[in-house]
Formats: C-alpha cells, structure tokens, sequence
C-alpha cells in the first residue's frame, strides 16, 4: 500500500490519494503545520507539488490489530509551492483497516 500511495505521489494521482487517505486523516509536516487530507488533495489538484524524484527505503512495518505503522525515508527531489525541497525525510504512517480497504489515519515526517 505504501507503494501504491507513492505511486499515487508521484503522479498526483488526487482520485488515487483521495481513495487511500482517510477523511479524518491528520499529518504534520517537518514544518510543524498540521495537513488535513482536504489540504493535502488541494495542494496536488492546484500543482504545488513537483516531485522529480522519490525513493523509498522501508525501515520498519508492525501489524497492530487492524492498524499497521510504517516507517520510511525517502530520497527526495522537487518543489513545494514554488520552494526546492531536496534530502532525505523519514516518515512514519499509521494506516487502518476499514470496510473499503486501508486508509492512511494519520502521520509525520522530518528531515533526517
């Protein structure tokens, strides 16, 4: 699913994002500001995310009932609102089982 969702980064794919990332989906960015899922579609559909590359490394996944924690880093190249972004960002994700499939419920990441 992680690979899906990157895919789906990559590619700014919102109908793809907008499956795999819960309504209530909360996520802090290494700025410290808190992304809801309606911030994170809106800033894919209005392009202000140009990734020009995006490498994930797992380091860690733990099944928890019907939640799973994964934790990434990621090789990143691009822009953010007009802003280069470049480095490695270590992630981590808390995805939930629902009736439709797993859905990203929340996350963070910092520059390593």
């Amino acid at each position: 699913m992680e690979n899906k969702l990157l895919q789906g980064i990559k590619s700014s794919d919102v109908e793809l994002l907008d499956q795999m990332l819960h309504d209530d989906l909360l996520f802090i960015t290494p700025n410290g500001q808190v992304v809801t899922k309606e911030m994170d579609l809106a800033s894919h559909k209005a392009g202000e995310m140009e990734v020009e590359h995006l490498l994930a490394t797992f380091e860690d996944v733990k099944i928890i009932g019907d939640n799973a924690i994964v934790v990434v880093v990621y090789d990143t190249k691009g822009k953010m609102l007009g802003n280069p972004i470049q480095g490695q960002f270590r992630y981590i994700r808390v995805w939930k089982m629902f009736t439709d499939g797993l859905k990203v419920i929340g996350g963070s990441c910092f520059q390593v």
